[in-house]
């Protein structure tokens, strides 16, 4: 792997992620002669109506146009993903000279993962490939947008209760993600319809488990650097929006929001994630101060420990993120979302 084979992969990604935005599969290419770009080409089968239309086949017709030729020899091609039976098969009519891509595709990939087409010393062209360049940012973007999209149809699958309201989707797209992977939970008895969003990450046999319980200002978007860092010692980190917070159900009154519901909420929760004996839960509360709490001694994290001693190795407070003014306005559109805001925080204005 070169320099030039990594700048070639990121403009490819840059494609990719333009792709990502028009809501298509975050897949991109671009085809390049003598170091020169002539071609660039984003996944578009979905708006184009053209099963046809992956992003290597969309590049390769650019570049035949700007040569003159569908010959495209001496030339390279650049694509985040594997390319499929249909992509390989047009370019080795092509005559590509090289192709490069960047993470395998274990499903559909016909350049090493599911066969080889490359590799048939029948067919009357040989082209080279190389994979794994930029391996880890390209899959960082599809399973980035296929999260985003597992959580637009829980959106839509689970009903709203009427006492209660959800954030859209959209309101939280440019946020930076957090580390691990997004779910959530409703059918806990405690919940009673009410959907709870938490983040896993990190190891899930890891000897170590960090609890983290967001501020009375923020929600578990302020926990991403602390999550990154936890994450690279291999341990597992749990980050939960609590019920009125983030990207959690908010119920519309503020008398919903008592301390005593949401540890026993969590507790269920934290019962349902199973975890082994052998883990170490250890419960973090942010550095500044500014737990969720009915008194100056009576917080969430004491009244956790407090219900279920047994349950938790040790608590500890850490620094978290600050977040930026959209962060911290996106879970709450109008007034209405913001009960939990002005349960816990009095002087909170609608």
């Amino acid at each position: 792997m070169s320099d030039s084979d990594v700048h070639w992969m990121r403009a490819a990604l840059t494609q990719a992620q333009t792709a990502a935005q028009a809501g298509e599969v975050p897949v991109g290419a671009v085809v390049v002669r003598d170091g020169k770009l002539i071609g660039v080409g984003q996944n578009a089968p979905v708006h184009s109506h053209d099963p046809s239309a992956h992003a290597e086949i969309v590049a390769l017709r650019q570049a035949a146009q700007h040569l003159g030729n569908y010959r495209l020899e001496g030339c390279e091609l650049f694509v985040t993903l594997e390319p499929c039976a249909m992509c390989a098969g047009a370019m080795l009519h092509a005559r590509l000279k090289r192709v490069v891509f960047g993470v395998a595709d274990p499903k559909t990939g016909a350049a090493g993962s599911v066969l080889n087409l490359f590799a048939k010393p029948l067919l009357n062209h040989q082209t080279q490939v190389l994979g794994g360049v930029l391996a880890e940012e390209c899959v960082t973007v599809l399973q980035a947008f296929f999260r985003q999209q597992r959580a637009q149809k829980s959106h839509s699958a689970s009903p709203v209760r009427e006492d209660a309201l959800r954030t859209p989707a959209q309101r939280f797209e440019g946020l930076p993600d957090l580390p691990g992977t997004a779910f959530e939970v409703a059918d806990l008895p405690s919940l009673a319809g009410l959907r709870l969003h938490y983040v896993d990450a990190g190891p899930v046999d890891a000897a170590r488990v960090y609890l983290c319980l967001h501020s009375a200002q923020a929600w578990s978007q302020q926990w991403r650097s602390f999550m990154t860092q936890q994450i690279r010692l291999g341990r597992r980190v749990l980050a939960p929006d609590l019920i009125g917070f983030g990207q959690s159900d908010k119920p519309k009154k503020s008398s919903f929001h008592k301390l005593d519901w949401h540890a026993a909420a969590l507790l269920e929760w934290l019962e349902r994630l199973n975890l082994s004996p052998l883990q170490q839960l250890v419960l973090v509360e942010p550095q500044e101060g500014t737990a969720i709490r009915q008194s100056d001694t009576d917080t969430l994290a004491s009244q956790l420990i407090n219900l279920a001693p047994e349950r938790f190795a040790g608590r500890q407070s850490q620094p978290t993120d600050a977040l930026s003014p959209q962060a911290l306005q996106a879970p709450y559109p109008d007034a209405g979302h913001r009960a939990a805001l002005r349960a816990w925080m009095p002087q909170t204005k609608p």
